[in-house]
């Protein structure tokens, strides 16, 4: 069993025509007992296709803490004013993936939490409080990540 319910809200990694990574979202369009593994029927949003049949390595739940932003730029985290805009990029991804979130309180440049990143903003979201965190790839990488996580991890 997939673990997948009909409704069930789900993030799709796909490759675009570009050949660049595409990131989807979309519902489980049935449960997981009328369709045979290893694909899932989802209905992504903005389709005409009533259903298409996904391969379920490429499907993940969509939830607070795996919602992810991967941008390349290293100045990200650099530039300040680069990084404030961070806030408001997840945040434009997190009701494009149909997350509500109940509050969003910037921190300013955000504060650095260790050598990799910041802690950019506090945030509610299902009753919840979690913080929304940009970190750098390690190992000289330029890509930045940006994710919400629970507070208690870090220490501000």
């Amino acid at each position: 069993m997939n673990g997948f319910q009909h409704g069930d809200r789900i993030r799709v990694e796909l490759e675009g025509d570009d050949g660049l990574p595409l990131v989807r979202y979309g519902f489980v369009d049935a449960s997981d007992d009328r369709w045979p593994r290893p694909g899932v029927p989802v209905m992504l949003d903005g389709e005409i296709d009533p259903t298409t049949v996904i391969d379920l390595s490429r499907i993940t739940a969509v939830t607070i803490t795996n919602l992810e932003l991967r941008l390349d730029g290293a100045d990200l985290l650099v530039d300040p004013h680069l990084r404030r805009g961070l806030v408001q990029m997840w945040s434009a991804e997190a009701e494009a993936a149909g997350l509500e979130i109940q509050a969003l309180h910037c921190i300013g440049d955000g504060v650095r939490d260790s050598s990799e990143g910041y802690v950019l903003a506090e945030l509610n979201a299902g009753g919840d409080h979690y913080v929304l965190r940009a970190t750098r790839e390690p190992l000289d990488s330029d890509v930045v990540h940006v994710r919400a996580d629970r507070p208690h991890r870090f220490q501000l």
